[in-house]
């Protein structure tokens, strides 16, 4: 009896100790969350949250999360959440919110938009604290920085994702063209703001290697993941060899420009700094930093770092574009870098994220780009990164391990740094949905057509269309079609031919040509060509070519158009080492004939085989070290060189060679090289030279000098200065750029405000013309060429690029030579140029 009693009182007990509990826990309201940047979603810690009534507060904690605990009801309150260099933010508890959010915890996402940094840096104290610490971080930046160790290794993931932001996803529903892909708007994400589009993603594994004396590095790619792009000089691009950012150098990459480091060794002379706040994290003291530029216009950054107290190593880095930079298209660009402590004293690199809003116009659609980057497995100073370096065969490598770019889904559930979030996961799967969709290849292939000029018709592919329709004075309405192989055809040969007739000459015109590929990487290609069309002279990569339909509206009045028709035969083998060094060997015949604004082939007879048939066999040996390329499956764009790129021809001719009629040699040099000189922005340089051995020679085996015939600028002619007008058989020349960026124009609140951007150019040119060529060439009664008789031709020029963003307008005046008579169009022009950069 006792036992039962003793035994209920105790059940009783805790039935009502549970009761109590579970009324205790329900009258508990909690408010739970995190801070992040709104822009690039890095968390942001030690944000300040107050309410403003009852003074309640906290900070967000390192990793930007916070938490409220509230007995009874929900306060009838206004939550406060500032950091500085970002916009206060309000979050009001009234009763509309109250009753939407029933639940005891409320989830909140506090997204802050940067702003606000205003009178917070002027500084009014004796001692500027912040400057102070600026100077010891960059005193110990030899101690700090990354590079100072003799080699490091690190396993490097990489991720790459690309959105469409300010998506009107009804008015898409809507639009009958996109009616077949509606199933795509199901992934738009309406969480922030400006509704957003998944479209890509890329996902890179690799293990990279450095050495710093002698300098090398290595990465060894185990795993790239890209659905929809089967691109491979992408994926090396992506890796970490050329994304390596290091805000301890003076000057940080952004595109094609250096921006001042806030870290950088002269930094006080571009940035304000000041110290906002110091925190403790597993007892560790840091310091924040803010820092914003002193001048608008300058290529600065603005925002924050964390600093740790002993060490003065940056903990972590913000940097947010200033919106005075000269950077088109960029609405927000956020850079930011966390360090880890690895050993007692070392901090290295453990996160790297860079998110970019690119608006090609202004509040319409636009793209976002996200990269992040971890870095695991780091190992310092170790033997093992030297054995591994060793295996090099040139001093900087990007290698793809076999199997890299077909892992299973289970090697990146193992590999990857962190997990895919719901909108990355869909992108895979929206992608593997489209390239399986024949409306999605057939709009693509439209888009490409109308962009690049060329279609793919199954195996086939026919363009350029902007060469298909000319008219001249010579063949007057001209049509040419293209018609060749693709990389579905084959992906070792590539064929390629166009045929071309003149209503006016009556005359068919037309190229055969192809390119056999033996090896890819590094290079060994055949390619073979027959030609017989008219021969506009040099052509240059960004000209706008003579049989261009858009060439017509640039040219310049009273210029008649020189007709020269060529029959080519031309036979090359290219080979290329992994050093950069490369050599081209080449067996070339070519049949000319004059026919209009020419000399005519009457006054080169008495020559022993047929006049104007010439055969030559050139060598050209090139050295770019480390140039980069983006690939197709046959072609490839030079992306440059960091260092100086050599060229050296020499050709011989040899008479007797299927009717040739000459014999003379050519020996050309060339050093050319682009490079960047922050603050003072670029330079391009091409330093050559030549010389023709041989007499009785006619003009298409001398040298033409270069010349520009349309108001279109060409880099690499003389503006000022007809094509065909000059000669020599010596000669030296200097062709220089110097962009200057913003320069002049930052002092303008109007200029930059529009952006614009600061140039000047120079072109030089020495030469002669021996008398027995110059006799030669000029025997017709109806044309004459020029020599520069052992003078020098100067031409210099400046103006305006970046108008509108796209339109560049140069000045050029024509220096020397003196004395000479010419028309006041060649003594100053203005030409106009087309480019699209960031």
């Amino acid at each position: 009896m006792c036992m039962r009693k003793y035994f209920n009182r105790s059940v009783l007990w805790t039935v009502w100790c549970m009761a109590v509990l579970q009324g205790a826990h329900a009258q508990t309201k909690v408010l739970r969350g995190y801070v992040r940047d709104a822009h690039s979603g890095e968390r942001i810690p030690f944000a300040s949250m107050q309410f403003k009534r009852s003074g309640n507060g906290r900070l967000s904690d390192a990793n930007g999360n916070f938490q409220f605990r509230f007995e009874n009801s929900w306060p009838k309150d206004t939550l406060a959440i500032t950091y500085v260099g970002f916009q206060d933010y309000f979050i009001v508890f009234n009763d509309s919110l109250l009753q939407k959010e029933k639940q005891d915890t409320l989830q909140l996402i506090v997204a802050l938009e940067r702003g606000k940094y205003s009178t917070e840096v002027v500084v009014s104290k004796k001692v500027d604290f912040g400057l102070l610490l600026w100077r010891k971080i960059v005193k110990r930046k030899p101690y700090n920085d990354r590079y100072r160790f003799s080699n490091f290794s690190y396993e490097l993931y990489n991720k790459l994702e690309l959105d469409i932001n300010r998506i009107n996803k009804d008015r898409l529903d809507k639009n009958k063209l996109l009616k077949p892909f509606n199933f795509i708007l199901n992934n738009v994400d309406s969480s922030e703001d400006h509704p957003f589009l998944p479209i890509f993603l890329t996902e890179t594994i690799s293990d990279y290697y450095y050495q710093r004396n002698p300098l090398k590095r290595r990465e060894v790619i185990k795993g790239s993941k890209t659905v929809g792009l089967d691109n491979e000089s992408v994926s090396r691009l992506l890796g970490g060899m050329d994304q390596n950012v290091d805000f301890y150098q003076n000057f940080i990459p952004v595109f094609d420009k250096r921006f001042v480091s806030p870290i950088s060794d002269n930094g006080d002379a571009y940035y304000h700094y000041k110290i906002v706040d110091t925190e403790y994290v597993n007892q560790r003291r840091f310091i924040h930093m803010i820092f914003t530029p002193k001048r608008k216009g300058e290529s600065v950054f603005e925002g924050d770092c964390w600093v740790h107290d002993t060490s003065f190593a940056i903990q972590k880095m913000n940097l947010r574009l200033d919106a005075s930079a000269n950077l088109n298209y960029v609405e927000q660009l956020s850079l930011i870098q966390e360090f880890q402590l690895i050993n007692d004293s070392t901090w290295f690199l453990d996160k790297d994220k860079f998110v970019i809003n690119l608006t090609p116009f202004k509040n319409r659609a636009g793209f976002i780009g996200r990269k992040t980057t971890r870095y695991k497995n780091i190992v310092i100073n170790d033997s093992s990164v030297v054995l591994a370096l060793d295996n090099n065969r040139k001093l900087e490598e990007v290698l793809f391990a076999p199997g890299a770019r077909d892992q299973p889904d289970s090697f990146w559930e193992k590999s990857r740094h962190e997990g895919l979030t719901r909108n990355e996961r869909s992108i895979y799967q929206m992608i593997d949905t489209l390239i399986r969709m024949p409306e999605f290849h057939t709009y693509t292939n439209v888009i490409n057509f109308l962009a690049t000029g060329y279609l793919d018709i199954g195996k086939f592919q026919i363009g350029p269309w902007f060469n298909w329709i000319y008219a001249n004075e010579l063949q007057g309405l001209r049509l040419r079609f293209d018609l060749g192989t693709n990389r579905y055809f084959s992906k070792k040969i590539i064929l390629h031919g166009y045929a071309a007739y003149g209503f006016g000459d009556q005359r068919w015109h037309g190229q055969a040509d192809a390119l056999y590929l033996f090896k890819k990487n590094p290079r060994l290609s055949l390619f073979a060509m027959y030609r017989q069309d008219l021969d506009y002279g040099q052509q240059y990569y960004d000209e706008i070519t003579s049989d261009n339909i858009f060439s017509l509206a640039v040219r310049k009045s009273g210029v008649p158009i020189k007709f020269l028709n060529l029959e080519q035969q031309k036979l090359e083998l290219f080979k290329e080492w992994h050093s950069g060094f490369s050599v081209t060997l080449t067996g070339d015949r070519k049949i000319y004939d004059p026919v209009l604004n020419l000399p005519p082939k009457e006054i080169y007879l008495g020559t022993s085989g047929e006049p104007l048939n010439t055969f030559e066999m050139s060598v050209n040996f090139r050295f770019a070290y480390l140039e980069k390329f983006f690939e197709t499956t046959f072609y490839r764009t030079s992306l440059g060189s960091d260092y100086p790129i050599i060229d050296v021809k020499y050709t011989q001719a040899l008479p007797g060679i299927l009717n040739s009629s000459y014999k003379y040699s050519k020996i050309f040099v060339s050093l050319s090289d682009y490079t960047k000189i922050p603050p003072l922005g670029s330079i391009y340089y091409n330093v050559f030279g030549g010389k023709t051995f041989g007499t009785s020679l006619p003009f298409p085996m001398l040298n033409v000098v270069p010349g520009n015939e349309t108001f279109y600028y060409n880099q690499y002619a003389f503006s000022l200065m007809n094509k065909y007008q000059y000669l020599t058989d010596r000669y030296f020349g200097v062709n220089f750029e110097h962009n200057v960026g913003n320069g002049l124009f930052r002092f303008i609140p109007f200029t930059r405000k529009l952006k614009f951007r600061q140039f000047w150019t120079a072109k030089f040119l020495w030469g002669d013309l021996s008398p027995a060529n110059f006799s030669y060439n000029n025997g017709s009664p109806d044309y004459s060429f020029l020599s520069l008789d052992g003078k020098g031709y100067l031409e210099l020029g400046t103006g305006i690029d970046n108008i509108f963003k796209f339109f560049r307008i140069d000045f050029i005046w024509r220096v020397s030579p003196q004395g000479v008579p010419v028309s006041a169009a060649q003594k100053f022009g203005v030409f106009g140029s087309l480019r699209i950069s960031l």
